[in-house]
């Protein structure tokens, strides 16, 4: 059966985000157009951010696909890690607080920031 790798930005149980890979089936349509089940979306969000945008350390405020659509985007986690994002690319972003917690800056979210001479160009999809 084939699959579609999503990207997954989420919350560890230690609180920390972190990423991983998890395959969605294509179980529908023929196979020359292979389909995912739907998966239900609330709303749209289309976002510009000038050369030079970072932002500080946060969560996702609500679980949402991500795709970039110009321009390059780094994500960066706690532990120092990043993954760059460019056009065509996605990732699913729900590396929300853990329930009870007070945000930390130091333990908690990612950060993002614009790569690049152009523009970055995103659209959130939420789930």
């Amino acid at each position: 059966m084939n699959t579609f790798t999503q990207v997954q930005l989420f919350t560890d149980t230690d609180g920390r985000a972190r990423f991983r890979e998890v395959q969605i089936p294509l179980s529908e349509g023929t196979p020359a157009a292979r389909l995912s089940q739907l998966m239900p979306a609330a709303a749209l969000q289309l976002r510009e951010s000038p050369v030079g945008f970072k932002s500080d350390f946060h969560c996702t405020g609500h679980p949402q696909w991500l795709f970039v659509l110009r321009g390059r985007m780094e994500i960066g986690l706690q532990d120092g890690s990043t993954r760059v994002f460019g056009p065509g690319e996605h990732f699913y972003s729900a590396d929300t607080l853990p329930e009870g917690a007070v945000f930390d800056p130091t333990l908690h979210g990612h950060r993002s920031r614009q790569l690049g001479d152009e523009p970055l160009v995103t659209l959130f999809v939420r789930a």
